[in-house]
């Protein structure tokens, strides 16, 4: 880890720790090197911090380009990996940044349903990231977030010291889809995309919150 990053973590890891309570569960089955696409439900801005915070390793992140334009800010999340992207994380610019992120054998998490949660429910997911995984060629990993809309929601002014927890599932391949859709016409490309994003949120939904478990 670059410096910035080491001390990005350590921080996070002892907020969520001391502050939050938190809990991890299967981290291990994240490699800790070589590409990775870790998608994960989203709930709140915490969220990619936790998800940070429990593994031990870098991972790139995507963040509103809008984020970017104070100079001090922007250079901190540079060092922190963010990618900056237009406001829903799509267009060719925001995937091709996905892609090259990957092809340098990094880990970046991507949230299949777009944006955060209004209910604390999980919400259907976007074709977008069916896109980003079909054109990559690594494992992706499914990731459950919990306790962070009760911690920090949308509408929350303050992280309030709810318990969070973080369940990492097991790793995904898409082989047959990726190679179907080397040679399917556009119409089943698109379908395709769409069969990644819902299969990776019915992953994400399966996760079980290790707090509740003995």
């Amino acid at each position: 880890m670059s410096l910035s990053y080491s001390i990005g973590w350590i921080a996070s890891r002892a907020m969520f720790r001391f502050y939050f309570g938190m809990r991890v569960a299967d981290a291990d089955r994240v490699p800790l090197q070589g590409p990775v696409i870790l998608a994960s439900n989203h709930a709140s801005f915490l969220d990619p911090l936790l998800v940070g915070a429990a593994l031990h390793r870098e991972l790139h992140y995507l963040a509103r380009e809008t984020l970017f334009r104070n100079p001090m800010v922007a250079a901190v999340l540079r060092s922190w990996n963010t990618v900056p992207v237009d406001r829903d994380g799509g267009g060719a610019a925001g995937l091709r940044a996905i892609l090259d992120r990957l092809l340098a054998g990094a880990g970046i998490i991507l949230f299949p349903e777009g944006t955060r949660t209004s209910d604390g429910n999980l919400k259907p997911a976007r074709a977008g990231i069916g896109l980003a995984v079909i054109k990559s060629a690594c494992p992706v990993v499914p990731v459950r977030v919990f306790g962070t809309f009760e911690a920090f929601g949308r509408h929350a002014r303050f992280p309030r010291p709810k318990r969070v927890a973080v369940r990492f599932g097991a790793p995904l391949m898409f082989g047959d889809l990726r190679t179907e859709a080397q040679v399917c016409a556009k119409p089943r490309l698109k379908a395709i995309y769409q069969q990644v994003a819902d299969e990776l949120m019915a992953a994400i939904a399966a996760l079980e919150n290790p707090s509740q478990q003995g």
